[in-house]
C-alpha cells in the first residue's frame, strides 16, 4: 500500500500555467484520446491572453483534403485560458483535431465513444500484470479501440491544470501497465456495446480518501470536522520527533548497509520510509485531488469507478468513510457540472489486524442512497493474507454488469448481489428481505452462513438461516428475543448468500451500535 507520490518538496507545485507563449494543452487532451460520445466534449487550454484560437476537427482519411467536419473560434481570457464545445460527435473513423493560434497542435487517432474515469488506492493502480492469468490475458488483448490514460502528476498544495500523461492504446505489449480493475470493466464494456472505450487511471497506493478530495469541500462540511482532525492527529503522530530521531538512526545504518551491499555486489536493501513525507501524504487534505484529478476536470466522462478504503479502515478513520465518500461524489459531480453515473468496488475479505473493514463496507452500502449510484459486492474474491487480490477479472465483471444494465440499459441477468431491503422481527426469528434477489436467493455449496444474532443485551450468538422465497429468516436457541442481525459483519467472514446469477450479497446490520 506504498505510495508513489508523498508530498515531497518537488510534489508542492504552484498552479501550473503562469507565462505562456504557445498554446498549450492539458495532457489528457492528446492523441489517441476518446472523447465521450452523444455530448458537446470540452476542449481547453492556455494561450496569450487575448489570443484568437480555432479548432477544426476532420477524419483522419480527409487530412489535407477534406473539410473540416467542425470549426469553432475561441478567444483567450485575461489569464489565458480557453475553452469550446464541440459539437455532438458520433462514433465512427478515427480523427484528428487541429489547434491554431499562434502555434498549432494536432492531435491524432481520437476516437469517439464511451469514456470512465477509475480511481482510489492501490488496487485500481493495481496493473493487469499484477492479475491472475496475466499470460492469457495478454493473448486476447489485441483492442485498438480501448484506450486508457494514466495520470502520472504528483500530489500537489494547489489545484493543477495541465497533468501529466498519455493515452495508451491497448495490445498484448501495452495491456500489462493498465489498471486491472478499469481494464477488465473497461473490457467487458467494450464487448457489450460495440464501441470505443478510453478509461481515464487517476489512482496512488496507500492513500486515504481524504486526500481525493477538494480541501474546500471537506472545511465546508461540518460532517467532516472530526475526520479532519483525526487526519491531523494521525499525520503528526507519524512524524513525531521520536519518530524522526529513529528515521535519522534508520538513515545512519541504511547508508552504511548500501556501501557493504556494492562492495560485495550485492542488493542494496530498501531505504527506510521518512516519516516527514509519509505524514504529508497522511495527513494531506485534497492534495490528490489538486494534483491528479483537478488536471482532468471537465474533460466529457460517462461515469466514475472508485476502489479506495483500505487506507480509512483503522476504527478511529471508519466512521468518517460515509460522509467523505458521499462528500467526494457530491462534489466531483458539481465540478464537472454532471450527475454522471458512480460506482466503487466494495472491499473485499481480507484478514488484516488492527482494521474495521465493516464500516467502510457498510458506509458503501448506505451510500447507494444518492442517485445513479452502483456497488460491486466483493465479499468473495478477496485472499486472507493478501490486501491486494489477484482476481480484478471479477471485481471489473461485477462493476460492468451495473454499468451495462443500469447505465446502458442492456439486458443482464443482475446488476447487484441481494442488498438488504428491511426486516421485521417475527417472535424469536428476524425475517430479511432483499432487493436484487434476480433468480432467487440462493445459499450456495449448502446451508447458509455469516449470520449472527442479538437480543437486548447485544451479546451476539452464531444464527441459523433459512431460505423462504426471497426472504431469510434468522433466528438463534440462544437468543429467545433478537433485536438485531449482523451478515458477513467480519474482516474475512465465512457467508454464501447469493441471488441466481451468482451475484454475492452484501455484509450488513440491522443495528447501529458500536461496531465490534
Amino acid at each position: 500500500m506504498k505510495s508513489a507520490y508523498p508530498l515531497t518538496c518537488a510534489a508542492l507545485l504552484l498552479p501550473q500555467i503562469s507565462v505562456i507563449a504557445n498554446i498549450q494543452l492539458p495532457a489528457v487532451i492528446s492523441d489517441h484520446m476518446v472523447l465521450q460520445q452523444g455530448v458537446s466534449a470540452p476542449i481547453w487550454g492556455w494561450a496569450d491572453a487575448g489570443e484568437e484560437v480555432r479548432i477544426s476537427v476532420r477524419t483522419e482519411s480527409g487530412t489535407g483534403a477534406n473539410a473540416p467536419i467542425q470549426t469553432h473560434n475561441a478567444k483567450a481570457d485575461s489569464e489565458g485560458k480557453w475553452k469550446i464545445s464541440l459539437g455532438k460527435l458520433s462514433v465512427g473513423e478515427s480523427l484528428e483535431i487541429e489547434i491554431q493560434g499562434n502555434n498549432s497542435i494536432t492531435i491524432k487517432d481520437v476516437l469517439v465513444g464511451e469514456v470512465w474515469l477509475g480511481s482510489g488506492q492501490s488496487n485500481m493502480a493495481m496493473n493487469v500484470s499484477r492479475a491472475k492469468d496475466f499470460e492469457e490475458e495478454k493473448k486476447t488483448a489485441d483492442l485498438p479501440r480501448l484506450r486508457m490514460f494514466k495520470e502520472e502528476s504528483p500530489a500537489a498544495t494547489s489545484e493543477q491544470k495541465l497533468g501529466s500523461g498519455k493515452w495508451v492504446v491497448c495490445s498484448p505489449d501495452t495491456v500489462g501497465t493498465f489498471s486491472a480493475t478499469l481494464y477488465f470493466f473497461g473490457r467487458e464494456i467494450h464487448r457489450g456495446l460495440s464501441l470505443p472505450v478510453g478509461l481515464i487511471n487517476s489512482s496512488v497506493g496507500g492513500t486515504p480518501i481524504e486526500s481525493w478530495i477538494a480541501p474546500e469541500a471537506q472545511k465546508k462540511n461540518q460532517e467532516l470536522a472530526d475526520a479532519l482532525e483525526a487526519t491531523r492527529k494521525e499525520a503528526g503522530e507519524i512524524a513525531s520527533e521520536a519518530a524522526m530521531k529513529q528515521y535519522e538512526k534508520q538513515l545512519v545504518q541504511w547508508k552504511e548497509e548500501v556501501a557493504k551491499a556494492r562492495a560485495s555486489k550485492q542488493r542494496p536493501p530498501a531505504a527506510p520510509r521518512n516519516p516527514a513525507e509519509l505524514s504529508a501524504r497522511k495527513g494531506n487534505i485534497g492534495g490528490l485531488f489538486n494534483g491528479k484529478i483537478a488536471p482532468l476536470i471537465p474533460y466529457a466522462i460517462k461515469g466514475v469507478l472508485w476502489y479506495q478504503g483500505e487506507a480509512n479502515s483503522s476504527p478511529e478513520k471508519a466512521p468518517f468513510y460515509g460522509a467523505q465518500l458521499r462528500t467526494l461524489v457530491t462534489d466531483w459531480r458539481a465540478r464537472w457540472g454532471d450527475e454522471f453515473p458512480f460506482a466503487w468496488a466494495q472491499l473485499p475479505n481480507f484478514a488484516g489486524s488492527g482494521r474495521d473493514w465493516s464500516l467502510v463496507r457498510e458506509a458503501m452500502l448506505k451510500t447507494l442512497a444518492l442517485p445513479k449510484t452502483g456497488m460491486g459486492i466483493n465479499i468473495d474474491v478477496g485472499e486472507q493474507k493478501d490486501i491486494h487480490p489477484k482476481n480484478k477479472q471479477e471485481v471489473g465483471r461485477r462493476l460492468s454488469l451495473w454499468a451495462l444494465g443500469e447505465v446502458y440499459g442492456q439486458k443482464v441477468d443482475s446488476t447487484s448481489g441481494p442488498l438488504p431491503s428491511g426486516h421485521k422481527i417475527n417472535g424469536s426469528e428476524i425475517v430479511l428481505t432483499f432487493s436484487h434477489a434476480d433468480g432467487g436467493l440462493v445459499a450456495k455449496d449448502g446451508v447458509l452462513t455469516g449470520f449472527i444474532i442479538a437480543g437486548e443485551d447485544r451479546q451476539w450468538k452464531p444464527a441459523a438461516g433459512r431460505l423462504e422465497g426471497n426472504t431469510v429468516v434468522v433466528s438463534s436457541q440462544e437468543v429467545q428475543s433478537p433485536v438485531a442481525v449482523r451478515y458477513a459483519w467480519e474482516n474475512f467472514p465465512h457467508c454464501n448468500l447469493y441471488n441466481g446469477a451468482g451475484l454475492p450479497a452484501s455484509p450488513f446490520r440491522t443495528d447501529s451500535w458500536k461496531s465490534q
